[in-house]
């Protein structure tokens, strides 16, 4: 995959600002847009779509296919007669206090918090969606539920599975799948019939939910096309244990026979933690993935671009080998390096979807074969500037090195911000950074930007925090660790026409416009 000379700003679209308890694909998601697009800014590149659970994480998420609801914009909603102003104001005032219920219908446009509370979110967000689903079912008829029909008939494949998931433990209380009783665990057929047939309308919901989800994304993804605006997705390699994939899929993973993993995904010790990183994903079956013709990630990737432009996969390296820990494990330290499905799977892909639009996260301990596995099939990887100064030799990280053929970043989610990253660096590499990049520390973001942008790479992307010059207060995500994380938000105001100016100028110095 060749992507022309140009650039990109990393920012997830539940951290944007605005009104609501956390970023949506609303009027402050299309102010993003516009800001890239008089940025000189051609891709806007996001985490993971899919609805949280515990931890927050979008790389945990209880769908490989499912639209995150906390993205759906209310204003929307109701301009669309779905919501009642009051109901929306309510909304405001559950997260704001009294001070949100003198705003105008309208809303204005002031951030209500610069981080994400997702335990709050969780309880009042539903409630909308529940009053916005009594008001669409009310209606009866007319082209707009032929649409969600349409929408159910074509999605069915996932959907079917998904909002049954849900609603299973929506009415557990929440619980993991295993916890349930045998005849849902099981997918007991007369227990699933008869629960489809009480249950109705809560099914209904959560697909109605999902093609809210799907309306107004693809709004947004036509409102950025018409500014030259790509969109760079991502999507984990594995999926969660608690999902309405292993649950719906359990032979395509290496389950026991009372459906609980055998072994784990995780990583050996690296840069970020010192005894490594256990994810607890459960692996692949690749045999029994192999027999279906990879059937399910051919559905996962085409369903993925039905949404983006172009799809990062995250840890491409677990296709080559995968580190498989034992369950029950405290720690990533004692797994076995374990062959992927290689060319396989890929191969399947292309003959069933075409050319690959696919970013190779390709971070970590990274062999022979996975570089060669990667350039085979033309992806292009990925180059972190901070990991440069970590070393005291050269290597592949500093942006003279860089090829052509690779994606360069300032630092991804999972780093500290730039700023951040150089008041908590150790002194040398501090010290090779500061000489390296011929700047100082009030001003490192900038020269670090400065220094991707000017790289041979055909694309260079920041995290927004970059271009604002935040510190450790606005990181996204510590990895090895839980609790805390996933929760910054764009700051009031921070899209300002200065700094699209100023991201232009650089952009057109280094010919990426």
């Amino acid at each position: 995959m060749q992507i022309p000379r140009s650039c990109g700003i990393l920012l997830h679209p539940l951290s944007l600002g605005g009104p609501w308890p956390c970023g949506t694909m609303g009027e402050e998601a299309r102010a993003f847009v516009d800001f890239c697009a008089h940025a000189g800014i051609g891709w806007w590149q996001v985490l993971p779509l899919g609805p949280t659970a515990y931890g927050d994480s979008p790389y945990q998420s209880p769908s490989a296919f499912a639209g995150n609801p906390y993205l759906i914009d209310p204003k929307a909603l109701m301009d669309e007669g779905l919501l009642a102003p009051e109901e929306v104001e309510g909304y405001l005032t559950g997260f704001n206090g009294a001070e949100s219920s003198s705003r105008a219908s309208g809303v204005s446009t002031g951030s209500s918090t610069n981080y994400i509370d997702y335990a709050l979110l969780f309880r009042e967000n539903a409630r909308l969606i529940e009053a916005a689903w009594r008001r669409f079912g009310s209606r009866e008829g007319g082209a707009r539920l032929a649409k969600f029909q349409q929408f159910g008939n074509a999605q069915a494949s996932w959907l079917d599975d998904y909002a049954l998931f849900a609603a299973i433990k929506e009415h557990e209380g929440h619980r993991p799948w295993n916890e349930w009783p045998e005849a849902f665990r099981c997918r007991e057929p007369d227990a699933i019939a008869r629960f489809v047939s009480e249950q109705a309308e809560r099914i209904g919901r959560i697909k109605f939910t999902q093609y809210i989800f799907w309306t107004q994304w693809q709004k947004l993804r036509q409102y950025a096309h018409e500014r030259c605006v790509r969109i760079i997705g991502d999507i984990p390699i594995f999926a969660a244990y608690d999902s309405a994939d292993v649950w719906a899929h359990p032979e395509l993973f290496q389950l026991d026979a009372e459906g609980m993993p055998t072994h784990v995904a995780g990583v050996p010790p690296d840069y970020f933690t010192a005894t490594g990183q256990l994810w607890g994903n459960p692996l692949y079956d690749w045999t029994a993935h192999a027999k279906t013709g990879y059937a399910w990630w051919k559905a996962r990737v085409q369903h993925t671009l039905s949404l983006v432009d172009v799809l990062r996969i995250d840890h491409f390296r677990g296709f080559e080998a995968y580190w498989a820990v034992p369950a029950g494990e405290p720690t990533a330290e004692h797994g076995r390096w374990e062959k992927g499905p290689g060319h396989a799977l890929f191969n399947a892909l292309k003959e069933a979807l075409g050319e690959l639009p696919i970013i190779a996260e390709d971070l970590g301990f990274i062999t022979t074969e996975v570089i060669e596995l990667r350039d085979s099939l033309g992806f292009p990887g990925m180059r972190i500037l901070q990991f440069a100064f970590e070393s005291q030799t050269d290597n592949n990280d500093y942006p003279h090195n860089y090829p052509q053929h690779c994606i360069a970043y300032t630092g991804t989610h999972d780093n500290d911000t730039a700023m951040g990253w150089i008041e908590h660096a150790a002194p040398q590499a501090r010290k090779r950074a500061l000489a390296y990049l011929h700047g100082g520390r009030r001003t490192f973001s900038w020269d670090l930007i400065r220094a991707a942008w000017s790289s041979p790479a055909m694309l260079a992307v920041a995290p927004m925090q970059d271009f604002l010059g935040l510190g450790s207060e606005a990181r996204m995500n510590y990895p090895g660790t839980t609790g805390g994380w996933w929760r910054w938000r764009l700051p009031e105001g921070a899209l300002s026409p200065a700094l699209a100016r100023k991201i232009k100028r650089l952009s057109k110095i280094y010919f990426r416009i």
